[in-house]
């Protein structure tokens, strides 16, 4: 550690703010500066970055490895030697004893880029396993599968978020930006004071939803049926931007045919928005010379996440807001490295660059920087949940690195039993999560403020975050645990600890990849606030801004896909009467491992509630803070009441960040959408009981 302070980034969200790390005398030994000369959030930080460096005290963390001697016995402290030993040994003895495939592992959309594509080439080469996901499948792989088959590329945004306030109209769906990435809400605050107009989609009216002009509150699990809607609007007005949709796209007479389907007062119906308001919407866009459409988890969280996302691309193409300056649509990216994490190898169907682990060329340059044979490399396996459901089944063992599933995943208490039932289970973490608590074997591993690394993040913009300091005695890097790994399981080669090693290695696999990183190196990113990719070589400068020439398909056409409203995975009837939706809280994020650790955090946003509108509270006969069970077909849940006029009459809502009772995932669907098997989180049917009667 020097004296001066460190520029970094944040190691919560995909806004992956800039941030600054001054050394101090206190535990942890940094605190965080402003960091004003970034441009993605000017010096802006939520309280989760601003208080990021308490989680790097030894009294929150974990600083010596632990070893679980004897079954249902105890984690007891071990050495690195002991711990290594221990988890390679029990990969070997699955991987002998039932075959590669039966050896399990699962990543972290939080995995810097180096780590996402070590973990990926470990599992494929020292595994020899197809059976590899991450929890960033949970995050947007329902607008990646979309955005593939529109666009043929897959970037969360394919503009800067510094076009957002230029551009005339945005459409937020399914996004509160003002608790789930705070400093980019004053991007729509710029909008509005710029002249443009904001339209926000959301169930409840969420502090986002009370910046906006226009506020449309669909039923949870209709935002397809509205897309198409509007779209119908667009065209029996005859707003249809004809010369580009001639020009630039393939497909529109099929998808037209598919929205004339969904007439407005159809759509009222399915939805609850009325139809005055859905004229409305269509009359902002559409006047605005430019616009957006952006969404988040809200339509992509469902079983039809992919035909939902597609379904607003087809509004975007056919109003001409795609592929030109200040339009287009783009997803905002959850996790901090979400978008890198999914591009250089820890997804169960990819290799690095965002190639197709179906395609030989593919195969074959990767394999060639591998330094092995292309037919060795085993296929795709399955995605995230179906992975996890097959623990203690056909997986017998997993590797699980920087993901907490017993929270975080669908249908948590099941997956917790899965994960209980598993012959081995090795978890490296910051932390002891609660699903490190479950593990034979947690290997303690370095935070973001002490390992230099590269993230992705929802601009596509490639990031250095420095190492400031070092960590614990006791304490390795993810990087160091996997070489470690390697070497005990035979391959003393190919695996360096060295992230800027790694990182050029990562460079050359990527290389003519649709996610080119090979022009990229920590040299420029740092003189450069980052690069955009792809960047195909180190002269090019980068692409800020993608499809204004052409599309990424073989013909350079936007392919309109024609998509129809269907119903929700579940819907209510009498004994589950009553819709279930999850998101975030500002003070807390994703499974809450790590900020549950923080009191000002934790004073901010104790624990979990059930947010619930009056009508039904006194149906139910309910009152502020009472004790409710929320119940779906798979589990329960128990929370307080917050009775407040924002949320629709037939919802509820809950944060997930917490376990225990309050666990809200014990009640979401696996439901999985059939192309980005997408868990449908965010609608399901359940009932709402007063506690005790």
């Amino acid at each position: 550690m020097t004296d001066a302070a460190v520029p970094t980034h944040c190691p919560y969200c995909a806004l992956q703010c800039g941030m600054s790390l001054r050394p101090t005398a206190d535990e942890p030994g940094v605190e965080v500066v402003e960091r004003a000369d970034f441009p993605v959030n000017r010096g802006a930080l939520c309280g989760k970055g601003r208080t990021a460096p308490a989680v790097l005290s030894s009294r929150v963390r974990l600083t010596e490895p632990l070893v679980r001697r004897s079954p249902g016995g105890p984690l007891e402290p071990a050495g690195w030697d002991e711990a290594l030993g221990a988890v390679a040994a029990g990969l070997a003895r699955t991987r002998a004893d039932h075959g590669p495939d039966a050896v399990g592992v699962f990543g972290g959309g939080g995995l810097t880029n180096e780590k996402a594509y070590t973990l990926g080439k470990f599992a494929r080469v020292v595994l020899g396993t197809s059976q590899i996901d991450y929890n960033g499948r949970f995050c947007m792989s329902s607008a990646a599968a979309a955005h593939q088959r529109a666009f043929g590329l897959d970037r969360g945004l394919p503009f800067p978020l510094a076009d957002i306030p230029r551009t005339g109209c945005v459409i937020l769906v399914g996004s509160n930006l003002a608790e789930t990435m705070p400093p980019a809400l004053r991007y729509l605050t710029e909008l509005r004071e710029n002249g443009g107009t904001l339209i926000v989609v959301d169930p409840r009216r969420t502090r986002t939803a009370e910046q906006a002009d226009l506020h449309l509150a669909p039923r949870p699990g209709t935002d397809l049926a509205l897309a198409l809607g509007l779209l119908h609007l667009v065209v029996a007005q005859g707003r249809t931007d004809e010369e580009f949709v001639r020009e630039r796209t393939a497909g529109w007479p099929e998808a037209r045919a598919a929205a004339m389907a969904h007439w407005p007062e159809h759509v009222e119906r399915v939805t609850g928005v009325p139809v005055p308001q859905l004229r409305e919407a269509v009359r902002m866009f559409c006047d605005a010379p430019t616009g957006m459409v952006l969404t988040a988890r809200g339509p992509e969280q469902q079983s039809k996440g992919t035909d939902t996302v597609g379904a607003w691309i087809n509004f975007c193409l056919a109003t001409g807001r795609a592929g030109r300056p200040l339009s287009g649509y783009g997803c905002l990216t959850g996790q901090g490295n979400g978008q890198g994490g999914r591009e250089h190898g820890q997804k169960a169907d990819q290799l690095p660059g965002y190639r197709k682990l179906t395609d030989p060329a593919a195969r074959e340059h990767v394999a060639r920087v591998w330094g092995v044979d292309p037919d060795g490399l085993p296929g795709p396996g399955r995605s995230a949940y179906e992975l996890l459901d097959a623990l203690g089944g056909e997986v017998r063992s997993l590797l699980l690195m920087g993901s907490n599933p017993v929270v975080s995943a669908p249908r948590a208490a099941h997956i917790e039993g899965r994960l209980r039932s598993l012959d081995f289970l090795a978890v490296a973490d910051v932390v002891l999560s609660e699903t490190a608590a479950l593990a034979d074997v947690v290997l303690p591993v370095a935070q973001w403020a002490e390992e230099t690394g590269t993230t992705t993040s929802l601009e596509g913009r490639v990031l250095l975050r420095r190492r400031a300091l070092s960590p614990p005695a006791g304490v390795r890097s993810d990087l160091q645990v996997l070489h470690g790994l390697a070497e005990l399981l035979g391959h003393e080669k190919g695996f360096p600890a060295d992230p800027e090693e790694v990182f050029e290695e990562l460079r050359r696999a990527s290389e003519g990849g649709p996610a080119d990183y090979s022009g990229i190196t920590y040299r420029r990113i740092a003189a450069e606030d980052g690069v955009f990719w792809p960047c195909p070589g180190e002269g090019h400068p980068g692409t800020p801004r993608l499809f204004l020439d052409r599309f990424a398909t073989d013909d350079g056409r936007a392919r309109f896909v024609p998509v129809v409203h269907r119903p929700a995975a579940e819907e209510t009837d009498a004994e589950y009467p009553v819709l279930l939706t999850t998101g975030r809280v500002v003070s807390q994020y994703q499974s809450g491992a790590q900020t549950r650790r923080v009191d000002e955090l934790n004073a901010a946003a104790p624990g979990p509630f059930v947010e619930l509108h009056p009508r039904l509270a006194e149906r139910l006969g309910v009152s502020e803070g009472d004790r409710l069970a929320v119940v779906s077909r798979r589990g329960r849940a128990v929370a307080p009441a917050r009775i407040t006029t924002a949320i629709r009459a037939d919802t509820v809502f809950m944060p997930f960040h917490w376990p225990g009772e309050g666990r809200a995932n014990n009640l979401t669907n696996p439901a999985l959408d059939p192309t980005s098997r997408m868990p449908e989180f965010k609608v399901c049917a359940v009932r709402v009981e007063r506690v005790g009667g």
